[in-house]
Formats: structure tokens, C-alpha cells, sequence
């Protein structure tokens, strides 16, 4: 029962995003000829988007697409999902090789005016932060100096991290 609330919501919230930014739209008009969403998600996100061992995809980005596919053509069903790296998302999304991205990505006005993207509602909210062992004794992140920083390349979250270490002049290593 739970799952069927969270996807009437979706629909709606699919429904919403759509309507509003492509109704009148040549993706819009592409979508509804071809008869099935292609939606861009991540290659392999636990609990966002991934396949499982018969390659069925589950998830919160993936159930965000077979809402809006559900709004757009009544069945849930009619979505194809193309897996991209970070690399990768914005490219296809603007070729046209897909309709929509629903992906961890994160919003910013850089993103909308020089990419020229149309971000829907928001509908993941995360945070940054660094974990350190406790027996190092790290008080405050200005004593990280010269560590190595685990961080997914290319994405918002390294920019950050650069520009934090770079404002505090302080050295890290990116893997």
C-alpha cells in the first residue's frame, strides 16, 4: 500500500514536471510518438538506480521515471532506462538521447543557464561532510591538510571539496 501512495505521488509529481516544461515542446511531442520515455539514471546507485541480479531497475530515481511514464501513457512500463555516468548525463540529456534525467544531480544556476537545463522539483535532499576514524583525533576539518579525500569525479560535491581546500590553503588527494 505504501509503495502504491509513493507512486500515485510520483505520477503526480512526474505529471507536474512535465506538463510544465515540455507540454508544448518538441520532447514532449517526441515522447508521446514514440510511445515510451527514455529516462537517463545512474549506472548503479543503491536504492536510486540500479539493476538487480535479472537486471530489473529499482529505486528512487528509477521509480521517479516510471511515474512520470505512468502519467504521460497510463503504464508504468513504457520507460527505457539508459544508464550514464556523471560524464555522461548532460550530454545525452541535451543530443536528445534522452528525455529526462533522474539521476543525483544537483541543482545549480550554472547548470541552468549556460547548459540551458530545466530542473523539475527537487525530490533528494543530501549534505557533505567528511567521516574520519575517530582514533585520528581530527577536531576540525582545517586539520585535513595533505589527506586523501574519497569523491565521485566531475560532480558538485568535488568542486566543493576543491574550492574548501583551496580557500583554507590546504592540500588534498582526490580517489
Amino acid at each position: 500500500m505504501k509503495r502504491l501512495a509513493l507512486l500515485a505521488a510520483l505520477a503526480l509529481f512526474g505529471g507536474v514536471v512535465l506538463s510544465s516544461q515540455a507540454q508544448a515542446g518538441a520532447t514532449f511531442d517526441a515522447v508521446k510518438a514514440r510511445g515510451s520515455l527514455n529516462c537517463g539514471v545512474h549506472t548503479g546507485l543503491a536504492g536510486f538506480g540500479a539493476p538487480d541480479d535479472k537486471g530489473n531497475w529499482a529505486g528512487l530515481d528509477v521509480d521517479v521515471c516510471r511515474a512520470v511514464a505512468a502519467a504521460l501513457f497510463g503504464d508504468a512500463k513504457k520507460v527505457k532506462f539508459v544508464p550514464l555516468t556523471t560524464q555522461q548525463r548532460f550530454t545525452a540529456l541535451q543530443s536528445g538521447e534522452i528525455d529526462m534525467l533522474s539521476r543525483n544531480t544537483t541543482v545549480t544556476s550554472q547548470r541552468d543557464t549556460e547548459l540551458g537545463l530545466n530542473f523539475g522539483p527537487i525530490n533528494f535532499y543530501d549534505g557533505q561532510g567528511f567521516l574520519v576514524p575517530k582514533k585520528l583525533g581530527v577536531k576540525n576539518a582545517k586539520e585535513l591538510n595533505g589527506a586523501t579525500v574519497c569523491v565521485l569525479p566531475g560532480t558538485t560535491t568535488e568542486l566543493n571539496l576543491t574550492d574548501y581546500f583551496r580557500a583554507n590553503k590546504m592540500e588534498f588527494k582526490p580517489v
